[in-house]
């Protein structure tokens, strides 16, 4: 079997509270299809662009910081990498960590895609459906807009939990000499 090919990834968190339930290692990957009109990540929406990871490589980093939960995968858009992820996130839970996916496509259609299957089936909590600027939703953590779904994919997590409900959080760090602001800002802070 031939080993996946390199992931295109635009930044790497090591340390979040921002992106998923605990202490996360954060992902965000090059390239979407899908150009939500609002998208809050408009610099990833390019294949091109990026550094070529392998995704063992990124297993491995994953897996050497102490600590966190598990990994966040976001982006861009995951199932355009859906192979080289699903290296990762098995990797990941195989070590008894968490696997996190913000994508842009429904569940229902991610189950129609055969390319999808290994990734979905090493996700925990999965954020699905495209990003609507028109329907912000301030109430419900790591979700942009009122018609993306929390979904557990296996019973690691419950949604209704209160915590899926707490105040929103923003992280700034510097990352490689540049500032980078993460996690859903309120609407009121974006002005």
């Amino acid at each position: 079997m031939r080993p996946p090919a390199p992931l295109r990834v635009a930044l790497e968190v090591p340390d979040t509270e921002a992106e998923g339930p605990g202490r996360r290692y954060a992902v965000w990957v090059q390239g979407c299809p899908l150009r939500c009109p609002g998208c809050c990540n408009p610099d990833l929406l390019p294949f091109r662009g990026g550094r070529p990871v392998a995704p063992a490589d990124l297993a491995a980093r994953v897996l050497a910081t102490p600590d966190i939960e598990g990994v966040t995968l976001l982006g861009g858009e995951p199932f355009a990498q859906a192979e080289g992820l699903a290296v990762v996130a098995e990797q990941v839970r195989a070590a008894g960590r968490s696997v996190m996916v913000f994508t842009g496509f429904t569940l229902e259609a991610l189950r129609a895609r055969p390319e999808a299957a290994r990734l979905l089936a090493a996700t925990d909590l999965l954020v699905d459906g495209p990003y609507d600027a028109r329907r912000p939703d301030p109430a419900r953590r790591w979700v942009g807009s009122t018609n993306q779904r929390t979904l557990a994919l296996t019973d690691r997590y419950d949604p209704r939990h209160p915590s899926f409900f707490a105040p929103r959080e923003v992280e700034l760090r510097l990352v490689g000499g540049r500032l980078v602001v993460n996690g859903w800002p309120a609407p009121l802070d974006r002005a």
